[in-house]
Formats: structure tokens, C-alpha cells, sequence
């Protein structure tokens, strides 16, 4: 169980920084998301 949870969180993870990574400068500006923490805030939506 523990094995498949870690890979779901991990998918979701790499899903968001996907998104979040096509987004422009101005997109995530006004989700107030600098580029570089974008992987932050994957991490966080991950959980």
C-alpha cells in the first residue's frame, strides 16, 4: 500500500510541475508562483 501511494504522489507530483512548467511567466505571476518554485509547490500538492 505504502509503495503505491509513493508512486501516486510521485505522478501527481510530476504531473503538476508539468503543468505548472508550460505555464507562462504571467500565468504564474497571477496564481502567484515564481517559476522557481514550482517544485515546491508540486511537492506540496503531492502530499
Amino acid at each position: 500500500m505504502s509503495m503505491t501511494r509513493s508512486f501516486n504522489n510521485w505522478l501527481k507530483y510530476r504531473q503538476t510541475v508539468t503543468e505548472l512548467g508550460r505555464m507562462s511567466n504571467r500565468e504564474l505571476h497571477d496564481l502567484g508562483i515564481e517559476r522557481e518554485d514550482i517544485r515546491s509547490v508540486a511537492r506540496r500538492a503531492a502530499l
